[in-house]
């Protein structure tokens, strides 16, 4: 869902038609519920609700570590996603929001020492990625040279 949802906008930018823009935020909180799901089973199958085996497994095993983590970043993202909260946030909510890229980042390495033979679905899931941050990077700094004066004038 998170590819779904960094895929918007290059979407946007490639076919010109800006009404995708209105499914960014469904599929953002479609992730963040996939998300809520996979460590609610955890909580309950792999753990049985005991908060002490809770603590040790996120404190011990770096790969809780890291999908907790972006759990809680995609709690974030969830709980400041409406319109009333982007108001509230004003500026910073875009800054908050760019912590999209930091849950994509840890979602993969998570799933990635999660696997123990086949490492293809978190390899592709890694690629695409990439090959969207990298959209997205070369799209903002084009933007900004465009922003940049040219030259001095006198």
């Amino acid at each position: 869902m998170l590819v779904i949802t960094l895929a918007i906008t290059p979407m946007r930018h490639l076919t010109g038609r800006p009404w995708v823009l209105r499914f960014r935020r469904m599929f953002g909180l479609f992730a963040f519920y996939y998300a809520l799901m996979h460590f609610l089973t955890w909580l309950v199958l792999d753990q049985d609700l005991n908060q002490q085996a809770i603590i040790e497994d996120i404190a011990e095993r770096p790969f809780i570590t890291i999908g907790f983590a972006a759990f809680l970043i995609l709690s974030v993202l969830a709980a400041t996603s409406t319109a009333a909260m982007r108001r509230r946030l004003g500026r910073n909510w875009q800054r908050l929001h760019y912590g999209v890229y930091a849950a994509a980042i840890l979602g993969t390495w998570h799933y990635w020492w999660q696997v123990k033979q086949d490492f293809t679905e978190p390899l592709i899931y890694a690629i695409l990625f990439a090959l969207l941050f990298s959209i997205r990077w070369r799209s903002k700094t084009r933007k900004m040279a465009a922003n940049q004066p040219h030259g001095s004038s006198g």
